[in-house]
């Protein structure tokens, strides 16, 4: 166990920033995606466990906020001196003499970047830049907050595609908030969704699926033709423009895509669909009142 969170309330004022009354313990290892709408307390939640905010509370915890890293959603660094310089002065070290240093330099592609100033950077070079700096400290615990925000998706996906491998196969945890469904999919094996303050959903990825979706679920178009067509079948909560079809069973399954191929019509089929999971999940809450789901 890295940490576990017993209880955590954060107040601004008479609001209600964050509430945790059930328990969420983060292990070695653990690949946890943080989701949820604007204002539902994610960057709350982070900066609490590393001690920026107070809350009132219980966390049980293997290490202290010092073994704990963070790449937050903006960051920006003196303009008066090339970046190698601002990167040795706050790593205190030289590039040249360190071999872990120059390896992310390199993975990260970011050598023709050394002498620039931070603000004629890309977007996506001032993320690697962060993540350079995020990833020396070789944490324990790394939360990465929306860290793609604002990139092209060319650069955002070869950026995931270089955490995924980077961090492939090592024991540290991370806690990833992003509100890009598919970098969730990529970087993560559970996922924690919060609404209004509120966690709504903490659990491995694929349990969560099937609480909320079930064995799998068939997406195809929403329009008219569709929806008389699998009019007798059960629908999940699913974005405007499509129809989800739960599938409980794989006979269920069968029945609707041997429906849809009969009748000429495209269709996706999923068992990890991250959207689907928290808009059912919020569906979920709402009908039954929000509150704290264990695990």
């Amino acid at each position: 166990m890295l940490l576990r969170i017993n209880s955590l309330n954060v107040q601004y004022g008479k609001t209600t920033a964050l509430n945790i009354t059930a328990p969420i313990t983060i292990e070695k290892g653990d690949r946890i995606g943080v989701i949820g709408s604007n204002g539902a307390g994610k960057s709350t939640l982070i900066k609490s466990l590393l001690g920026i905010v107070n809350y009132s509370g219980s966390v049980d915890s293997t290490i202290t906020p010092l073994d704990m890293a963070v790449h937050m959603q903006f960051n920006e660094y003196t303009d008066s001196m090339a970046t190698k310089h601002v990167m040795e002065a706050i790593l205190q070290t030289r590039i040249k003499k360190n071999r872990k240093l120059q390896e992310l330099i390199s993975y990260f592609e970011f050598e023709q970047c050394l002498n620039k100033k931070f603000k004629v950077l890309s977007g996506g070079q001032k993320q690697r830049f962060t993540i350079i700096l995020v990833m020396m400290q070789e944490a324990e615990l790394t939360f990465y907050d929306e860290v793609t925000s604002g990139l092209d998706f060319e650069t955002r996906q070869k950026l995931v595609e270089k955490l995924v491998s980077w961090y492939q196969g090592r024991e540290d945890g991370l806690c990833v908030v992003s509100h890009y469904f598919e970098e969730l999919e990529q970087l993560t094996n559970k996922l924690l969704i919060l609404e209004q303050g509120n966690v709504i959903a903490f659990g491995d990825k694929e349990e969560l699926f099937n609480k909320y979706c079930g064995h799998a679920v068939i997406v195809i178009d929403n329009n008219q033709k569709n929806q008389l067509l699998i009019k007798e079948y059960e629908k999940l909560a699913a974005p405007n423009h499509l129809i989800a079809l739960a599938c409980h069973t794989r006979e269920i399954e069968s029945e609707i895509t041997a429906l849809l191929i009969q009748n000429d019509v495209n269709y996706k089929r999923s068992n990890s669909d991250i959207e689907l999971i928290f808009i059912n999940a919020k569906e979920h809450a709402a009908k039954g009142g929000i509150g704290n789901e264990k695990k």
